[in-house]
C-alpha cells in the first residue's frame, strides 16, 4: 500500500462526525473526514517534512490532508506554480486562512505571491494573500522588509476593509494587527488605522468566534512588553 493511502486511511480512523459539524460550520468543505488538529499533529510529528507527500495530500482536496499536506511542506521547495496551485484549491477556512499562506510565508516567493493574490478577484485567494502578509511581517525582520510598502498595505485597509466581504475583512483585520505587533516602528501607525476603522461587525455564522478588536490587541502586546518579538514560525 503506498504511503498516500496509509495516510488517507489513518486520517480517516481519527475522523469523527461531531468533529466534521464543528468543522462545517467553521467553513471547511467537504471532503473532510472531522480530524481534531491534534490528531493531524500525531502525523505530523511522524513525516516531519516530506515534499512530494504534501504535494500529494494537497491534491486529494480532502480538508483534513490539505491541513497535514502544510504541516509537512517543505515550504522552502514549494515553486510558484505549486503555491499558485494550492491557492487555487483553498476553497476550505482552514486552507484559505492558515495551511497556504503559513506555507507561502516560509517560501521564497511570499511578499510577490501574497501582493499578486489580495488583487485577486476569487474571494479565497484574495483573503489567502492578506494571511499570508499577516504571517510574513511576524516572521521576518523589520531589516529585511519593506517598511514602505507595508505602510502602504496599511494604507489600504483603511480605505478598503469596509467595502470588501467578511472573510477579507477579517483579514485585513489580522494583518493590521500582526503589523502593529511585529513591526515596531509601524506600531502607531497600525493604531491608527485600527482607530480608524473602528468596530466591525462579521457574521461567523454557527460558532461562537469574534472579530478581535485592532486596538485592544495591540494594546495588550505593547503592555505586555511584547512588541517587535519575531515568530520562528507560524504553522500551528
Amino acid at each position: 500500500m503506498e504511503i498516500l493511502d496509509q495516510i488517507m486511511i489513518e486520517l480517516e480512523s481519527y475522523g469523527s462526525e461531531n468533529t466534521k459539524k464543528i468543522w462545517l460550520n467553521h467553513g471547511i468543505k467537504e471532503p473532510c473526514f472531522g480530524v481534531k488538529v491534534g490528531d493531524i499533529k500525531k502525523i505530523q510529528k511522524r513525516i516531519k517534512t516530506n515534499y512530494d507527500l504534501s504535494l500529494a495530500l494537497f491534491d486529494t482536496q480532502n480538508a483534513d490532508a490539505m491541513y497535514l499536506a502544510a504541516l509537512i511542506a517543505n515550504d522552502k521547495k514549494m515553486t510558484k506554480a505549486d503555491l499558485n496551485h494550492w491557492v487555487e484549491l483553498a476553497v476550505s477556512s482552514n486552507i484559505r486562512d492558515y495551511a497556504v499562506p503559513w506555507v507561502c510565508a516560509g517560501s521564497n516567493f511570499g511578499f510577490e505571491l501574497a501582493l499578486a493574490w489580495i488583487e485577486n478577484k476569487k474571494e479565497h485567494i484574495a483573503v489567502a494573500g492578506w494571511h499570508t502578509l499577516t504571517g510574513l511581517v511576524s516572521l521576518v525582520s523589520d531589516d529585511n522588509l519593506d517598511l514602505k510598502l507595508i505602510e502602504q498595505l496599511l494604507h489600504s485597509v483603511q480605505n478598503n476593509i469596509l467595502t470588501v466581504n467578511d472573510r477579507q475583512k477579517y483579514a485585513m483585520n489580522s494583518f493590521v494587527i500582526s503589523v502593529g505587533v511585529y513591526v515596531k516602528s509601524l506600531t502607531n501607525r497600525a493604531l491608527e488605522v485600527a482607530k480608524s476603522i473602528g468596530k466591525i461587525e462579521i457574521d461567523f455564522g454557527k460558532t461562537a468566534c469574534k472579530l478581535p478588536n485592532a486596538t485592544e490587541y495591540i494594546n495588550k502586546s505593547i503592555a505586555k512588553g511584547q512588541l517587535g518579538k519575531k515568530k520562528k514560525t507560524v504553522k500551528c
